[in-house]
């Protein structure tokens, strides 16, 4: 099992296959545009011309794409050509349901489905520390451990197929709420009169310090916005995942409602594809209101 397709070059995907090219695996890659594919040729990396062509010449194939519809429209592509003994290593946060679907529909031809949404974000991607959140076979996980080993610092099995993706549902819950509450703890530092870029600094180490609060929080004090780390398109769809599943379940998470509300209003304001530490813009326009 080492030659390894990989689907989906975007702002995780380029470092998850740099870091796949630097354990020396035979790596065969495909992008919708084919020109992000060009720093990755330079590296080593084969391009396919087509789905098909890649699911003819890997043993594994990797996706990383941005929602539920992109990953169900690649398997409808790939499906025809996909061979029995092969799998589908599926890195992108969608919906359990949907990967409960796929994975039984592929089962059907011999081929096993692991679904490994990832948490640690670019930096963790470029770094190869990424948490790796794993459904699927057991055996079967433990057959592809090596090829996760360059790009995570820990892969846990959470069980069957759809489990991986409901962990990082949950995932993105706590980190959602987390950035929009850093967000009003910035603006409402910086009108007190306090030096908000201090305050990550000032937490490390601390019940409330994290990993977002230090990569992000010193971007929102600084309104350093210009370099896109990840998107707030993307907490909003995890968060509407969340409220789905929640309301399948019927299971209370009032924080997590009020926080997609938030994301929401947010993203109509022009931010959907810029990076979450934008959000401070709700609260400093809001307290520019007052103040005029």
């Amino acid at each position: 099992m080492s030659k390894i397709g990989f689907i989906g070059i975007g702002l995780m995907g380029l470092p998850m296959c740099k870091q796949l090219l630097n354990a020396k695996f035979d790596l065969t890659i495909w992008n919708r545009n084919p020109s992000k594919c060009g720093p990755l040729i330079s590296l080593g990396a084969k391009a396919a011309s087509s789905l098909q062509e890649l699911a003819g010449k890997v043993d594994v194939i990797m996706m990383c794409v941005s929602n539920t519809q992109s990953v169900e429209d690649i398997i409808d592509q790939l499906a025809p050509s996909l061979k029995s003994g092969q799998c589908i290593v599926d890195f992108s946060s969608i919906s359990p349901d949907a990967t409960i679907s796929m994975a039984q529909m592929l089962a059907q031809k011999g081929v096993t489905w692991i679904d490994s949404p990832v948490s640690g974000g670019v930096a963790g991607a470029e770094a190869g520390s990424l948490a790796i959140m794993v459904g699927g076979d057991e055996d079967q996980v433990n057959a592809i451990r090596p090829l996760l080993a360059p790009l995570s610092q820990a892969v846990t099995h959470m069980g069957p197929n759809g489990t991986g993706q409901t962990t990082k549902i949950c995932n993105q819950m706590l980190v959602s709420c987390n950035v929009l509450v850093m967000a009003e703890v910035m603006a409402m530092a910086k009108r007190a009169g306090v030096d908000a870029a201090r305050i990550p600094s000032a937490l490390k180490g601390g019940f409330a310090d994290s990993i977002p609060l230090q990569l992000t929080g010193p971007r929102m004090a600084n309104q350093d916005f210009d370099e896109i780390k990840w998107h707030v398109k993307t907490l909003l769809k995890d968060l509407d995942m969340a409220n789905a599943l929640a309301k399948d379940l019927g299971s209370a998470i009032p924080m997590a409602g009020l926080g997609a509300q938030l994301m929401r209003q947010h993203s109509s304001r022009g931010y959907n594809d810029q990076d979450p530490a934008t959000l401070v813009t709700l609260y400093e326009a809001e307290t520019n209101k007052e103040e005029s």
